[in-house]
Parts: structure tokens; C-alpha cells; sequence
């Protein structure tokens, strides 16, 4: 864990979703070595609980919180845990999410429905209970983490392309409407980047990626991270609604 980024997020506390593993734990970590309190929220708890440890034990304050990103009751109760703890909420990071790939003709209701309850639903149902505490607080930052499969398409994605293109959509909308209370909200669109997700795309379908990205290789998790600490940070204070992409050029 080493980000480029000189940043203090000193008193402030963030809420990252999907945070057992890949990219939320990295973000997580990233956010709490800026000094940030970090709320991780993952449905599976044993590996979530590993996230918080690696942060208490770098010296920073963490809390793990199972829950179903879909479910909005539980939703409201994660919110609700963070404050009742930290008596406030600055930061959401929406990374969690699901593939269940297959080309259109063959896909299934369920495959359809999951992606879209997760990868979008769930970021309705946390940015719509995190902004009431912003608003309340006058002071916000919302990161939705997107994907080029929502800006050029897949084949074998329509599901998972069509939950990314709608966050993308949802986060210009709901900057415009909380703006005028200092809450920013971005999307982060990744490319292919080194996760146990790729990985599972093997050898050949990976070499075949490498060569169409421009940079020659796939990005590090550590680079989608910083990314998330910048739009945390004042430093992005006037970015909003912006949709930026982390893809070696792959889209360019």
C-alpha cells in the first residue's frame, strides 16, 4: 500500500462498499492510511473482517459491516451504525459489484436481475442514505465506480455494461442535484485491472487485452485507489459529475 498522493483526510469518514477484497480493499486502505476513519461494508464478513484488521494495524480506525447492498433497510441500518459511531459521513465510495456474464441470446432473468440489483440498485440505495447526513452537513464527496464496459460495451456483458452506463447517468444526475450543498459525486470508469475478477479471465483472453491497451499492460488497484482518494480529497473540490477514466488508453 503506497499511494503517489500527498493527502490528509484527517477527521473525516468514509463508507466503502465491496471492501473484502479487490478494489475496495485497496480503496479502503488507501483512504485509511490518509488518515480517514473507514467503514467497510462487504457481504462476506470473514474477509471484510481481514480489510479492518490490516487498517487497525497500520494505526487507523476501521469498522466492518455486513450487509447486502440491494437489501435497503439494511442499507439505512449501515448508515445509520457509521453515524451513531462517528457522528457523521464525508465520504462514499460505491465499488461494490457483480459479473454474471453471457452473451445476450443465452442470458437468463437471474443474471440480468443480479447485476442490475447490485451494480446499480445498490448504488441508488447507499448514495440516496449517505446523502442525507451530507446535505445535513452542508459537505460531501460521492464516488460511484463505473467501467469502460459502460462507455464502449462488451459482448457478453449487456448486463454488466448496462449497470455501468446507468451509474455513469445516475452520478451526472445527482451531481446537478446536490451541488448546490457542496457534495460532489464522480464516477471512476477502470479499464481491465489486476484483480481476482480478471485473473479468472485466464492467460490468453489476458495477453489478448494487454495488446489492445495502448499502455501494454493492465492497471494495479493502487491506481484506481488514488484516483478515489483524489476525488476525496480538496483537491477535487471543483470536480463533479465528471466521469474519469483509468484505462491505459484503452478508450482513447
Amino acid at each position: 500500500m503506497n499511494s503517489r498522493i500527498t493527502t490528509d483526510l484527517s477527521g473525516r469518514v468514509a463508507l466503502v462498499t465491496g471492501a473484502a477484497r479487490g478494489l475496495g480493499k485497496t480503496i479502503s486502505q488507501t483512504l485509511a492510511l490518509a488518515k480517514a476513519k473507514v467503514a467497510c461494508v462487504d457481504v462476506n464478513l470473514e474477509s471484510l473482517t481481514e480489510t479492518t484488521n490490516l487498517i487497525q494495524a497500520a494505526g487507523s480506525e476501521a469498522m466492518a459491516l455486513a450487509g447486502d447492498v440491494t437489501d435497503a433497510h439494511r442499507v439505512e441500518e449501515v448508515v445509520n451504525e457509521v453515524l451513531t459511531r462517528w457522528d457523521r459521513l464525508d465520504i462514499l465510495v460505491n465499488n461494490a459489484g457483480i459479473t454474471r456474464d453471457s452473451l445476450l441470446v443465452r442470458m437468463k432473468d437471474e443474471q440480468w436481475e443480479a447485476v442490475l440489483n447490485v451494480n446499480l440498485r445498490g448504488v441508488f440505495l447507499f448514495t440516496r442514505a449517505a446523502a442525507r447526513p451530507m446535505m445535513k452537513a452542508r459537505g460531501g464527496r460521492i464516488i460511484n465506480i463505473a467501467s469502460v464496459s459502460g462507455l464502449m460495451g462488451n459482448p457478453g456483458q449487456a448486463n454488466y455494461s448496462a449497470s455501468k452506463a446507468g451509474i455513469i447517468g445516475f452520478t451526472r444526475t445527482v451531481a446537478r442535484e446536490l451541488a448546490g450543498r457542496n457534495i460532489t459525486v464522480n464516477a471512476l470508469a477502470p479499464g481491465f485491472i489486476a484483480t481476482e475478477m480478471t485473473a479468472q479471465l485466464g492467460a490468453e483472453t489476458l495477453e489478448a487485452i494487454r495488446k489492445e491497451v495502448p499502455l501494454g499492460r493492465l492497471g494495479e488497484p493502487q491506481e484506481v485507489a488514488d484516483a478515489v482518494l483524489f476525488l476525496a480529497s480538496d483537491a477535487a473540490a471543483y470536480i463533479t459529475g465528471h466521469v474519469l477514466t483509468i484505462d491505459g488508453g484503452l478508450t482513447a
